[in-house]
């Protein structure tokens, strides 16, 4: 078999490049530190005047300190959202991180697919108040471009120089995963040999924090303690901590990226994705479309349930979706579920929406890169409908060849990675294993 495929004849596609901008970091290295020692990127909203409103929830986790002129010309910043300055500020990191230069070499073989959950706010926002305050001619002419969420995704594009396919994923919480799922898919049917791939979101918004409070989604009990708000899969868990941020990796055929000498943080060896179709808002009971993403994502990845080694979990911390994600993982693994470590990043992330599930895939690969596993921080009192193990208060050292990472989102949409340790010598576990 050729070690620059896989064993349906697909080529192998790696992680090169990642870029990170969140609450706990400006770059992929600081937040992934901030992870595994329980830096919580969780305060009081400062991105508005919280107390202009009786809002139930008071707390997000915001990205601190940035600048737009760091790393993009501030003209350009100007015109944007903030979802596309913090993906073109990832992208920059990712794109730099993978060892491409700007623009890069193969620009029609380069494709971008970047996806947000809501776009840009910020301009929608802005735009709104100037024309109901001020009058028509007070309205941007790049009012409509600065909103649009395909956006974030023309401006990676436009700084990476990619010629080739482009598009965007807008699938709430689940969006970042599948966005970086439908460019693998890019690459094994041959439209592109690199992608620009992750997810943005800049949502700290009076409307966004209304609109989940009114659906008492937020947690309402920590606003004194915010560090200690979001607490998946803890009994105490009163609803997730709204966050903001970007996730951008690039992601190649095997084979150019070894032609290029780069460094491998991950393999991806499978994906999928699947919908509820049960409600708008609530999960299903059964939780079967979770349980047929993670199946199918598998099974995409030509591995049986038992070769997982870690499940980087969802994880909100709202009481509906941890015991379902937990049902979910009971259902589909079996007695094995309980062998099984899971943690959720959101512990001190809190919950970005779009970029998440980008995020968190980065994440994954450290994992398998580096051999640890992070915590879930604030996991304190044992709740009998999540039983398994959480990886509570401290990292943990384990030799990781394969990480699953799920996504689930409003809606009912649901998209799962699954991620293997690269191995230097040409094997992976995709090319080792039958298909089930």
């Amino acid at each position: 078999m050729d070690k620059y495929l896989d064993c349906r004849g697909r080529p192998r596609i790696v992680i090169t490049g990642v870029g990170v901008m969140s609450p706990i970091g400006h770059t992929a290295a600081e937040s992934w530190d901030g992870l595994l020692n329980g830096r919580s990127g969780i305060g009081p909203i400062t991105h508005f005047d919280v107390s202009r409103y009786d809002f139930p929830s008071r707390i997000a986790g915001e990205v601190k300190d940035f600048n737009a002129r760091d790393h993009m010309d501030f003209k350009e910043a100007r015109r944007m959202s903030l979802v596309s300055q913090y993906a073109v500020a990832a992208a920059r990191m990712a794109i730099a991180d993978a060892g491409l230069p700007e623009p890069v070499p193969d620009g029609e073989r380069t494709g971008v697919l970047i996806g947000t959950g809501a776009g840009g706010f910020d301009v929608a926002d802005r735009n709104l108040i100037a024309l109901r305050t001020k009058g028509f001619n007070r309205v941007s002419p790049f009012a409509m471009t600065g909103f649009l969420s395909n956006m974030p995704s023309h401006h990676v594009s436009l700084l990476a120089g990619a010629l080739g396919p482009i598009s965007t994923v807008v699938a709430a919480c689940a969006t970042g995963t599948q966005a970086v799922g439908e460019a693998m898919e890019m690459i094994r049917r041959g439209a592109a040999d690199v992608m620009i791939t992750g997810g943005t979101e800049g949502l700290i918004h009076e409307a966004a924090v209304a609109g989940f409070g009114a659906m008492r989604a937020l947690s309402t009990h920590f606003n004194d303690m915010p560090e200690r708000a979001s607490r998946p899969f803890d009994k105490d868990r009163d609803g997730f901590v709204l966050s903001e941020g970007a996730g951008v990796l690039v992601i190649e055929r095997l084979d150019k990226a070894v032609e290029r000498g780069v460094r491998i943080y991950a393999e991806l060896l499978g994906y999928a994705s699947s919908s509820d179709a049960f409600h708008v808002a609530a999960p299903d009971p059964e939780a079967a479309g979770a349980v047929r993403a993670m199946r199918w994502a598998i099974n995409d990845a030509a591995l049986g349930v038992e070769q997982v080694d870690y499940i980087n979990a969802h994880g909100t911390s709202t009481p509906v979706n941890d015991a379902t994600e937990t049902y979910a993982i009971k259902k589909l693994f079996g007695e094995y579920a309980y062998e099984l470590p899971i943690s959720s990043n959101k512990s001190v992330l809190g919950h970005s929406m779009g970029s998440a599930g980008a995020i968190e895939a980065i994440f994954s690969s450290f994992s398998l890169y580096e051999g640890v596993i992070p915590p879930t921080w604030n996991y304190e009192t044992p709740d009998p409908a999540c039983d398994l193990d959480y990886v509570p208060n401290a990292l943990r050292h384990a030799d990781l060849q394969v990480v699953l990472s799920n996504s689930f989102g409003l809606g009912g949409q649901n998209a799962c990675l699954v991620l293997g340790k690269y191995d230097a010598n040409g094997q992976s576990p995709i090319t080792k294993l039958p298909v089930n």
